[in-house]
């Protein structure tokens, strides 16, 4: 009977050891974990700083072109104009009426 309140014993403490095992190798993940992740989060955002800093590159860079593409040489506005119907000559004239109409107002 001894031996067997021994094992009883023995069982009882391997379960608490087990216990304590458990919970110290389970700590030591946590923090293992929490550590990775804080990690990651720094890489995000670091990551997310780089990504800012691209696009606002990339959108001046966009800007600028679409600025530069805007400038339309003489023989831009000869080749527009030599493929113009007269009903669209027409209505290009009476626009540059209009603008010269307003821009004499304003010099007064």
């Amino acid at each position: 009977m001894e031996k067997f309140s021994d094992n009883i014993k023995k069982v009882i403490l391997a379960g608490i050891g087990a216990v304590a095992v458990t919970a110290e190798k389970s700590k030591d993940l946590l923090d293992e974990m929490v550590e990775k992740g804080e990690l990651t989060v720094e890489q995000g955002k670091v990551l997310n700083e780089e990504l800012k800093h691209n696009i606002k590159k990339t959108v001046k860079e966009t800007a600028d072109k679409k600025e530069a593409d805007k400038t339309v040489s003489d023989s831009d506005i000869s080749d527009l104009i030599s493929r113009m119907t007269p009903e669209q000559l027409a209505a290009l004239k009476e626009k540059l009426a209009e603008k010269e109409t307003a821009g004499e107002g304003k010099n007064e």
